[in-house]
């Protein structure tokens, strides 16, 4: 924007502890300082913005906003930025949320519409994705799903006299496989163990299914007690009970585009940050079972590497349950309306991918 009397959006209600003039003009800070990744000075203000006041008194305001600490100014002659609170209060109080736009919609919903039913490959094509249309860091945490799975099926194969093959699928389009020794059954003896298993236990949670329920089911077919162990074990990796939270990220190159990381030593720190995943994890653990979107800004993030750095987080779910965390890792000069917006429509439409029966 670079108009004369042109005006940034209108902030949501005051924040109580600045005046309504205080308010706006954060967000008009907050709002080019995005846009320009240049200090904000109040002739900038007063030539490309119609605040309706003389800029001696926008001069006093950010004065006083810097006093609060809303605002700093990075030296002496220069203009001010947002200050981590400075954010944090626009984020929480002054920002107005943002539709996400057409074709960002579009990309997102054909994308899914073209994307693989296997879990690992939706969620590393889920982050890629959102690493291209955020021009940021994108990384997806998911925790093991156990609660959250049900069971879809089981397929019992022959391979030969003494080897056989258990296959077990869950909702969240898990496979795991087990192959396993037994003492000459006959194919025939595998299909229709398959199809009571598949009777008894189709839809129901994988929690929910104990070991007796398989030594139940074994022995009323008359078949080794031997494979109750077998299924169980093929059951357990199903669920990925035990598994710690794996996290794939993706869009790191983008951070060469801003102007806060052309110092190399912080593009280290951050990139640093970004290979480790324990930090990752840390970063959004609350988000994991958050009921919704939220901001980490600077400091927030409990790491002096990132302070120049926020993160936008929006939890998807499988079923009712939350899953994992997609979010957004970027420069604390961040769109974040715009990002919440992306990140929310690309974890719901992840959600409808999750709850589609996969058919094929």
């Amino acid at each position: 924007m670079t108009a004369k009397n042109q005006r940034p959006p209108e902030p949501k209600p005051v924040h109580p502890e600045l005046d309504k003039r205080k308010a706006f003009i954060l967000a008009t800070v907050v709002y080019e300082y995005v846009a320009t990744a240049e200090p904000v000075g109040s002739n900038t203000l007063t030539q490309k913005y119609n605040l309706g006041v003389s800029s001696a008194t926008i001069r006093n305001e950010m004065a006083e906003l810097e006093a609060g600490g809303y605002l700093v100014q990075p030296h002496t002659s220069a203009g001010r930025v947002p200050s981590d609170a400075g954010y944090r209060i626009y984020v929480d109080q002054l920002m107005r949320p943002e539709p996400l736009q057409n074709e960002e919609q579009r990309r997102i919903q054909d994308e899914f519409r073209a994307a693989s039913r296997e879990l690992g490959e939706v969620i590393e094509h889920t982050t890629r994705l959102l690493g291209q249309l955020s021009r940021n860091v994108a990384f997806v945490v998911s925790a093991p799903v156990r609660d959250s799975q049900t069971f879809r099926h089981v397929q019992l194969i022959w391979l030969s006299e003494h080897t056989g093959l258990a296959i077990v699928v869950t909702s969240a389009g898990v496979a795991a496989e087990r192959r396993f020794d037994h003492a000459g059954l006959e194919a025939d003896d595998f299909t229709r163990l398959s199809n009571r298993l598949n009777a008894a236990f189709s839809g129901k949670s994988l929690r929910e299914i104990e070991s007796s329920d398989v030594a139940r089911i074994i022995g009323e077919a008359g078949l080794p007690a031997e494979l109750v162990a077998i299924l169980t074990a093929a059951l357990a990796d199903a669920s990925g009970s035990g598994d710690p939270p794996s996290i794939v990220s993706s869009g790191a190159q983008h951070l060469l585009d801003q102007p806060e990381f052309q110092d190399l030593r912080k593009l280290r720190s951050i990139l640093r940050i970004i290979e480790d995943q324990k930090a990752l994890y840390d970063i959004v653990a609350d988000g994991l079972n958050g009921p919704g979107p939220s901001v980490k800004i600077g400091h927030e993030l409990g790491s002096e590497e990132i302070t120049e750095c926020s993160v936008v987080a929006v939890p998807y779910r499988f079923g009712n349950e939350a899953v994992g965390v997609l979010a957004i890792l970027g420069p604390r000069r961040m769109p974040y309306a715009r990002l919440l917006a992306l990140a929310t429509g690309t974890a719901n439409s992840l959600n409808r991918h999750l709850q589609i029966p996969d058919n094929r």
